[in-house]
């Protein structure tokens, strides 16, 4: 940076905080926002408390009371950050992302620690864990919320709440549900994606997945391999017959599985075993360039219906991917309408890095896991206001970046070059460059009817299954998930033509 983007930076600063000057009751209380943001991007090497205040010219126990004593409203201050994501970088194909990362601590006295996994060290140790929600779009990426998980051992120990000031009504909840109620709270103040991605922890909570869709988001979630379903529905009895009517003994239960239904199985068995995997080749699709080049994935896709409570739900999506290399495996399964590009839902899987890279820099830039306080109020207030310091490193970085000249800046990464309409209508205008990237390929998912044509004597139980199953997702115009067309999937850059049906 020059000394004219340095100056830029410093103006912008106060300007930016101003936007949260409503978040507290006190001037004086508002000028320690400016001093902790300060420290945060400032070169000092351990950006605890105290080093931050020594550097502001401030007493260390007034920024520890600006943390955990004085009243100011950090709840008001995470919605003004959403809204203000939500006004300066909307875009229909953003995308978000759930994860969660740990921060090692000595000791049992701080907040929620004990000893559980933590991503960041890689193993299981004394940490502290918090789950977080994130928004990525293009070269912008920042984390929307942060909450502890609170284990069971701490929601059950009286003293120690009360050691840490823990309020009474937060209770163990399981990181599912935390996520969850983070995205309720991201879409009361605006934020709109055009889909959620997440790892297999939260891709395994059926009650998270259903969260979704009753929220009317799509969502490609990794799943693990023994995650369970049925690649091809099975029959579903709604009522009895009318054998069984007089038939004397306890009544069964219904809607049920026919006795001639296929046996629900886990997700590898069905790669390994269903005709519907079977007849299919292995795709290779370009999904993106990363850093260390084009990753491309061999894939398989079949309509899929998950298991709740005993009974199929709705017609789903389950991708499978392999890497060419290693052979890696990685099972999906997203709720996208149909018509939406093969390709985008599995560049929506493989973002997750974007959450990565916000844990990196707060770690490593901003001090996120230099907290050396204790209580459960000021842990939280350290994490939003990293989120704080975080969005306006990123927007400067942001406008930086696209004030140099074109030939000096790197060719961003943006989600317009994975959007299903764009990419179509690329495919139409010019044939692709088959020298520069010859394993690039467009797939669309086809137009299968959720559910199979079936004879007019089954009428009756297929409207009753259809009230007993979830209901469809209604989705906005806005949103990107529109059914373009019903051709089946077509793969292009390939030496002879090769069409992928995903259906039946």
């Amino acid at each position: 940076m020059d000394v004219r983007q340095i100056r830029k930076v410093g103006r912008a600063l106060p300007r930016f905080l101003d936007e949260f000057g409503d978040c507290f009751g006190r001037c004086d209380t508002r000028r320690y926002l400016r001093v902790y943001v300060d420290g945060q991007m400032s070169e000092l090497h351990r950006k605890s408390v105290e080093p931050m205040a020594l550097q502001a010219g401030v007493p260390p126990r007034s920024l520890q009371a600006f943390l955990g004593l004085l009243e100011w409203d950090e709840d008001r201050l995470v919605n003004r950050l959403q809204q203000h994501v939500a006004r300066d970088h909307a875009h229909p194909w953003a995308i978000g992302v759930v994860d969660e990362t740990g921060c090692g601590k000595d000791g049992r006295h701080t907040a929620c620690v004990q000893r559980q996994w933590c991503g960041s060290l890689g193993k299981v140790d004394n940490c502290v864990v918090s789950v977080h929600t994130g928004y990525a779009v293009g070269d912008f990426h920042c984390v929307l919320d942060s909450d502890l998980f609170v284990p069971q051992s701490w929601a059950d120990d009286p003293a120690r709440r009360k050691e840490v000031g823990m309020p009474d009504d937060v209770t163990h909840r399981s990181k599912p549900e935390i996520a969850l109620q983070q995205i309720k709270r991201a879409l009361g103040n605006g934020i709109r994606v055009a889909a959620w991605t997440f790892d297999e922890l939260y891709g395994s909570s059926y009650d998270f997945l259903d969260g979704l869709d009753g929220l009317g988001q799509t969502y490609v979630a990794e799943v693990p391999c023994t995650f369970c379903g049925w690649a091809k529905e099975p029959a579903v009895l709604c009522r009895p017959t009318p054998q069984e009517m007089r038939r004397k003994g306890r009544k069964r239960r219904f809607p049920r599985l026919s006795a001639t239904a296929a046996s629900v199985s886990e997700v590898r068995n069905l790669l390994n075993h269903s005709p519907a995997f079977r007849g299919q080749a292995w795709t290779p699709i370009h999904i993106k360039n990363g850093e260390k080049g084009a990753m491309v994935r061999e894939v398989k896709a079949v309509r899929f219906f998950m298991r709740r409570d005993k009974l199929p739900t709705r017609a789903h999506w389950l991708i499978v991917t392999r890497h060419p290399q290693n052979g890696e495996l990685k099972f999906f399964v997203s709720n996208a309408s149909a018509g939406v590009p093969l390709e985008w839902l599995l560049y929506v899987a493989y973002s997750r890095w974007p959450i990565e890279q916000c844990f990196r820099e707060e770690k490593d830039e901003l001090g996120f896991d230099h907290f050396e306080v204790r209580g459960w109020r000021s842990i939280h207030r350290h994490m939003v206001l990293s989120q704080v310091s975080h969005l306006f490193v990123n927007k400067m970085r942001l406008q930086l970046a696209t004030e140099e000249p074109a030939e000096n800046r790197a060719a961003p990464v943006g989600a317009d070059d994975f959007s299903p309409r764009r990419r179509g209508a690329a495919a139409s205008a010019r044939e692709p460059d088959r020298r520069s990237d010859p394993l690039r390929a467009l797939a669309v998912v086809p137009e299968p009817p959720l559910w199979p044509t079936r004879s007019p004597h089954s009428t009756r139980r297929r409207r009753r299954a259809d009230r007993l199953s979830p209901p469809p997702q209604h989705r906005s115009q806005a949103q990107p998930h529109k059914n373009d067309g019903k051709d089946p999937v077509e793969i292009r850059n390939r030496r002879r033509p090769n069409q992928v049906v995903l259906g039946e």
